[in-house]
């Protein structure tokens, strides 16, 4: 039987090589094979282990450094949101996303637009940031359920009230809440939520459209009855990780440690300050100052980098005065700045009383994108600040 011959497909030149020649050639072509097969497979590999797409990376972005889940989210931020959902809820994510298994299981909540004027439990516990937010989803049972979690602590416990669910099309689902409790670690029962659904009626009653699901399952974007949009995730980024470690107080050192060993390429690269507003979120500090030297090292409060060198710490005090010290920050080796501040004052409105003051320390830059930054300073603590202007780099 004869091969018929593939088009553009030669092994061979017409006048065939030596043995010799040829072992050599089939040597080269089987390492060149191994090197693409190599190659495609890391490429699948990458394809695999990236949870996100663009878009969807586009919004974690626009989620980084907003307090309360939406809660104190200033304008410029929410508008950075806002654009982010609309760009995704035109794409097609998955279609009929009530009837596909991505939408089952916990989901927790990032970001929604109304954390303190929905169902109660929204306004007592999703602007807080120190407690985890969840919503269950299980509609292929036979008791389809959507439950609000609110996860205090691994130590303390939870609060999950639950809906009895149905679906309506291939968005949206219609829920009624029906029962609640605490579930305390240190209690062998559990304890009811002081709720009486069955008198509320519609009050108990909603409806909630999934208006975006992503390929990956890990990314949902719904939109409820009352108006409010929710953003919620199956798995997070690492830097929500590292945030939500530094909201909960739990293990923020270890947390900070594997953050910069997962990005040491770049910890290993030439960084820059960023200009922008930078609020401290988190500091290594140990030892105990008075408020004033801690304020001008700016181990408190907000930096304002500016351009050509300009540097300034505000940090409020009480009653609406505020401490205020401007200097300069100059680069002096690799991912380091010498800083000068010598010009401090105590603020009230428009009024400011000088403080003869100067202090002289170096920033050590660690890690820094255009919505986090860790910094070593004064001292060898370590500071992680976000970014709260609502610009980029």
């Amino acid at each position: 039987m004869q091969m018929a011959a593939i088009p553009g497909l030669r092994l061979w030149p017409q006048n065939p090589p030596s043995k010799s020649k040829c072992s050599r050639i089939i040597c080269r072509r089987i390492r060149r094979c191994s090197l693409l097969c190599s190659l495609v497979g890391q490429q699948q590999s990458e394809q695999i282990s990236k949870p996100f797409t663009k878009g969807e990376y586009a919004l974690i972005n626009a989620l980084i450094g907003i307090p309360g889940r939406g809660r104190a989210a200033s304008p410029a931020q929410l508008k950075e949101v806002e654009r982010a959902v609309k760009f995704l809820e035109g794409l097609e994510g998955v279609p009929d996303p009530t009837g596909s298994s991505l939408i089952e299981g916990r989901w927790q909540l990032m970001f929604t637009t109304r954390p303190g004027t929905a169902s109660p439990i929204q306004r007592t516990f999703v602007g807080v940031d120190y407690f985890s937010v969840f919503q269950e989803v299980y509609l292929g049972t036979a008791d389809p359920r959507v439950s609000n979690i609110v996860k205090f602590s691994d130590a303390i416990g939870e609060l999950k009230v639950e809906a009895v669910a149905s679906i309506k099309d291939g968005k949206r689902i219609l829920f009624q809440f029906d029962r609640a409790a605490f579930s305390f670690k240190f209690l062998p029962f559990k304890v009811p939520y002081p709720v009486p659904f069955r008198l509320l009626g519609d009050e108990a009653k909603g409806w909630l459209d999934t208006t975006y699901l992503s390929q990956s399952g890990n990314i949902r974007i719904s939109r409820g009855n009352k108006g409010t949009t929710f953003v919620l995730q199956k798995e997070s980024e690492p830097r929500q990780r590292l945030l939500s470690a530094i909201a909960s107080g739990i293990e923020e050192r270890k947390e900070i440690d594997e953050f910069l060993k997962l990005n040491q390429d770049m910890t290993e690269s030439e960084l820059e300050l960023l200009e922008g507003e930078w609020q401290m979120i988190w500091s290594s500090q140990e030892e105990t100052e008075s408020w004033m030297e801690n304020a001008s090292k700016g181990l408190m409060g907000k930096q304002i980098v500016r351009p050509n060198g300009g540097l300034k710490f505000l940090a409020d005090i009480l009653f609406g005065f505020k401490f205020s010290m401007s200097g300069r920050y100059v680069k002096s080796g690799f991912n380091i700045y010498d800083v000068t501040m010598d010009d401090a004052a105590i603020v009230v409105g428009p009024y400011g009383i000088p403080s003869e003051m100067e202090t002289r320390f170096k920033i050590e830059l660690l890690y820094t994108d255009e919505k986090i930054r860790i910094t070593r300073g004064y001292n060898k603590i370590i500071f992680v600040h976000v970014r709260v202007d609502g610009t980029k780099g």
